[in-house]
């Protein structure tokens, strides 16, 4: 036997029994990973986790408005027409536009808060769930110049959780209605929901990374004291101990850039995820603390919450 004959005859064994029809193909994985991603119903309890953070958090920001309400978006307020105009988009729009008067102003802010502790509460998600951020959207419309990062955030969410069944677990529907409901089964707009907010996480963290990095300072390593100077709006005073070890500052400022690149690209390895969640949980907030953000920080860990799935548990690959 010719050493040809050999090589053909090995060749031939390894063939047997698959067709080229039955060898794996890119599209056929791409595909698969693309229909897990956004199709494969998911378990309705994280995303009613993350509707109770975020209507606790949304329901704080709304609260914020009502010391100053008329002031604000009164007739005769600091904000008047041609003001808002100049501000917003030509395509936005607001419910506070309809409110004429003093009376119909806080009536509609004070639907638009019963409407955002419903959604908290898991009351008639079907409607309140899709309300909620239209009233939210509503009155950043209504003052834009008065909206901060936390803002941004909490209607990202909002408009996430108006895609999914958030209503379907720990809710106020599920125990009157839990008969006419059925049993508690995944849907495949709670993978929508929660993708969306997987992508909305690393996106803003990107973002905000991005950002940080125009500056010199966080490339030399002094951002953190910056950041901790800022007597504005400061919640934590580290200026002291920042300012007395310059080793200190230079490990702080690298270790934050550090947590934004593990959170924005590491969060997709499913292994990494039992990790890098729960480090995520708890550094954003201590971060929007450090920032003078509180709200931010808790926001985004929020978002971090859609990376925490039962279903990915054992699970090895990305996404």
């Amino acid at each position: 036997m010719t050493a040809r004959s050999t090589v053909e005859g090995i060749r031939d064994e390894r063939s047997v029994g698959r067709r080229p029809e039955q060898l794996p193909r890119l599209e056929d994985w791409i595909g698969e990973v693309w229909t897990r991603f956004w199709f494969t119903p998911a378990d309705p309890r994280p995303l009613a986790l993350i509707r109770i953070a975020t209507g606790c958090l949304a329901l704080a920001l709304w609260w914020s408005y009502a010391a100053d309400l008329e002031a604000w978006f009164g007739s005769d307020g600091m904000l008047p027409s041609r003001t808002r105009g100049a501000w917003r988009s030509p395509w936005g729009g607001s419910i506070f536009d309809l409110a004429t008067t003093p009376t119909m102003l806080r009536g509609i802010y004070l639907i638009g808060g019963l409407v955002i502790l419903a959604l908290l509460a898991g009351l008639c998600t079907p409607v309140v769930s899709l309300l909620a951020p239209i009233f939210f959207a509503s009155i950043l419309q209504r003052g834009p110049m008065l909206a901060g990062p936390a803002d941004d955030v909490v209607a990202v969410i909002l408009w996430c959780l108006a895609i999914g069944r958030c209503g379907d677990a720990v809710s106020l529907d599920r125990l009157f209605f839990a008969g006419q409901a059925g049993p508690q089964v995944g849907s495949f707009r709670n993978r929508i929901a929660v993708s969306l907010l997987r992508v909305h996480a690393s996106l803003l963290t990107i973002a905000a990374l991005l950002a940080q990095l125009k500056g010199d300072v966080w490339w030399d390593g002094t951002a953190a004291w910056w950041l901790a100077a800022r007597s504005a709006d400061r919640t934590i005073d580290l200026t002291v101990p920042l300012a007395a070890s310059l080793y200190a500052t230079n490990l702080l400022t690298h270790a934050i850039t550090l947590f934004e690149v593990v959170f924005a690209l590491g969060v997709w390895c499913v292994p990494l995820r039992p990790l890098i969640v729960p480090l995520a949980v708890v550094c954003w907030p201590l971060l929007g603390l450090f920032a003078g953000e509180p709200f931010w920080g808790l926001a985004m860990a929020i978002l971090a919450l859609a990376f925490r799935e039962a279903a990915d548990r054992g699970r090895g690959g990305i996404l």
